[in-house]
């Protein structure tokens, strides 16, 4: 089935369905996702706001001062793009770099004031999305919702460290049997 055609059963209710007559969750999920941050992009551009800034900025209220390469780091993003993303935060008076106490080579990122009340509206904007996207469920589904999409992505994450897991004992015993 095509993604136009599963996007259409999905805005209808419809469950989406492959060759096999078995639902397709992930492309389900991977539709919610995109439609979900879609919106969120949207009421987060009314605040000035581009795709991804609001996750730096959302780090950055969590622990102010961090270095770039912690950021690009815990967001799972490259360096030259955490970089890039500061530059612009910086343009528009969100954040401010300062060279570190102890090392000036090194700079440390921080939330201005400006930052720290657009958090407000980024945090607004994504309980905004959460309550479009979950209306229509009572509140026994969306605890029983949340417990699920919980442990499908523990499936996910510990099938993902299995396979480095496996990954790293192939390359051991290869490196041991090369000895």
């Amino acid at each position: 089935m095509s993604i136009e055609r599963q996007n259409e059963v999905a805005t209808k209710g419809e469950v989406a369905m492959n060759k096999d007559n078995k639902a397709v969750v992930l492309y389900r999920l991977q539709s919610v996702a995109r439609l979900s941050r879609t919106v969120l992009a949207t009421r987060l551009l009314e605040q000035g706001l581009y795709a991804g800034q609001d996750a730096v900025m959302l780090q950055l209220a969590a622990e102010d001062g961090l270095t770039p390469g912690v950021l690009a780091q815990r967001l799972g993003v490259r360096p030259p793009t955490i970089t890039k993303t500061i530059a612009r935060l910086q343009g528009q008076g969100f954040v401010a770099k300062r060279a570190s106490d102890t090392d000036q080579r090194q700079s440390h990122v921080y939330l201005t004031q400006a930052g720290l009340e657009t958090i407000k509206a980024i945090e607004k904007s994504i309980r905004k999305t959460d309550k479009d996207m979950l209306k229509g469920l009572d509140k026994k589904e969306r605890k029983t919702f949340l417990k699920m999409l919980g442990r499908m992505e523990g499936n996910l994450a510990l099938r993902g460290l299995s396979r480095v897991a496996e990954e790293s004992s192939a390359d051991a015993i290869d490196d041991d049997e090369a000895e």
